[in-house]
């Protein structure tokens, strides 16, 4: 059985998060993921993170990097340019995230790869747009979720912005590429033409705020902070995290009714839902976070899944990977690598009923593929030889 993207050949060059994990995902699906990274090994595989170092590989590069041969080749060399413009002429997807400029420097830009081959789909990402009075500000989560206006959606007035507890934009910028990538191959298939795809972290984090910028654009609703900690300025309290006797519960949107129902609390009676949530909100999360203390975190999720009022548990994640429901949806994969022993990983979260995804190989060594690759290209043993002996490609002892 073939996998739904099996005979697609991706040329990986990006590095860092965004861009090996959007090809990650094509091959997951099947394509052949040519990992192409200087001979000394890609950034990631030199920056921990956590600190979490593993044996030959690091858990960062681990974790994107699965499902992709490696080809180390010094693109600077001529030779060794002259080697990826020959993977160029039979590949379907060249990603690349340098910063503005630098393809055109190496000469593997859009204009002078598409002109080798015309039904190449490039997909180019950056940090705030190839061009522009930022195109040349450094790229990073951190920084894109500050300026994405999302901070100060969430938490107490007054209070310092939070940052989400993910490398979220390094996250949706991955799915926006992956998602673009697959929309331009399907394209090809009707037109049999290639074509240019640019994705960047500033749009792909601030398009995903679809309905909450367009309560500000077009509803004209102020982002206000609440006195209390509030999770999200744009939904009507109570909706938030609560502290109870052994834990942390969130609680979101609940019935106003319901609630007094549930703490035997005059002070909900009469409110009205879509009113008093918004007017009294402050008044609403501190009642429901003086309330909240008194039992357990299961007791207060029984009881409240009991009275459909919507409320879930808080995890770490050593409560994740244990939970009923991921260890039934199989979220995580367990496969065997060869440095790193036996590996467990968040999985796939397409499901496909005729191809489904599957993890072929685990992140390569350094130019752990080289011979092979550049043997598919059509070089003669001799001549590979020589590259190595240069310099120009590393192969994995």
């Amino acid at each position: 059985m073939t996998n739904i993207l099996s005979g697609i050949r991706v040329l990986d060059c990006s590095i860092a998060m965004a861009g090996p994990f959007a090809a990650q995902r094509m091959g997951d699906m099947g394509a052949d993921v040519v990992k192409v990274e200087p001979t000394s090994g890609e950034w990631q595989r030199h920056a921990s993170a956590g600190g979490a170092n593993g044996n030959k590989i690091n858990v960062s590069f681990l974790s994107l990097n699965r499902n992709k041969r490696s080809l180390a080749v010094d693109l600077k060399a001529p030779e060794g340019k002259a080697l990826l413009l020959e993977l160029v002429k039979d590949a379907d997807v060249f990603l690349q995230n340098y910063r503005p400029g630098v393809a055109e420097r190496l000469g593997v830009d859009y204009a002078t790869l598409s002109a080798i081959n015309p039904r190449l789909i490039y997909v180019s990402m950056s940090g705030y747009g190839e061009d522009g009075p930022y195109r040349n500000f450094p790229g990073q989560d951190l920084l894109l979720q500050g300026m994405s206006g999302a901070m100060m959606s969430t938490g107490a007035e007054g209070a310092p912005p939070s940052a989400a507890g993910q490398y979220l934009v390094d996250a949706v910028t991955a799915y926006s590429a992956f998602e673009g990538a697959l929309a331009a191959l399907f394209h090809r298939e009707r037109t049999g033409e290639g074509q240019l795809v640019q994705v960047n972290m500033l749009d792909a984090i601030t398009t995903i705020q679809m309905q909450e910028l367009s309560v500000f654009t077009v509803g004209n609703k102020p982002q206000a902070r609440s006195a209390e900690p509030h999770a999200h300025s744009y939904i009507r309290a109570p909706y938030g995290v609560f502290a109870t006797k052994d834990g942390y519960v969130t609680v979101a949107m609940a019935s106003l009714r319901k609630l007094g129902e549930l703490f035997g609390d005059s002070f909900f009676d009469g409110l009205d839902d879509e009113r008093d949530s918004w007017a009294l909100r402050d008044q609403i999360f501190a009642k429901v976070k003086e309330h909240l203390p008194a039992r357990t975190s299961a007791e207060w999720l029984e009881e409240m899944r009991a009275r459909d009022i919507w409320a879930g548990p808080v995890y770490g994640y050593a409560d994740l990977v244990e939970d009923a429901q991921i260890r039934h949806n199989g979220t995580f994969v367990e496969y065997d690598h060869p440095t790193e022993g036996r590996v467990k990983a968040p999985g796939f979260p397409i499901r496909f009923s005729k191809t489904p995804s599957v993890v072929e190989r685990g992140a390569p060594l350094v130019g752990e593929h080289s011979r092979e690759l550049l043997r598919e290209a059509g070089l003669d043993d001799a001549a590979i030889e020589a590259l190595i002996e240069s310099g120009v490609v590393r192969q994995h002892a």
